[in-house]
C-alpha cells in the first residue's frame, strides 16, 4: 500500500472556535486534524471548489504542480 503524503498547516484561531472544533471532533469520534479536513471537503463540495487529487499535485506535467513549485520559490 502506498503511503499518502501530507502537508502541515499552522494557523491561529480564536480559543472559542478551537473549543467548538474540539467538541465537534469529539462528537464525531475524529481527530481535530481530520475534523478540519472534513469541514474543508464539505465546504468545497457545497461551493463547487475542486479538490485536486494528490497524484496531480506531484505530477510534473500537471498545471497544479507548476503552481505549487512557483509559490515555494
Amino acid at each position: 500500500m502506498a503511503t499518502t503524503k501530507t502537508a502541515t498547516l499552522t494557523f491561529r484561531i480564536d480559543p472559542g472556535l478551537k473549543e467548538a472544533l474540539r467538541a465537534a471532533a469529539q462528537q464525531e469520534h475524529r481527530s481535530i486534524a481530520n475534523m478540519v479536513e472534513v469541514l474543508i471537503r464539505d465546504y468545497c463540495g457545497r461551493n463547487g471548489i475542486a479538490i485536486p487529487e494528490q497524484e496531480a499535485l506531484f505530477d510534473e506535467s500537471s498545471p497544479a504542480a507548476g503552481t505549487t513549485r512557483e509559490r515555494s520559490k
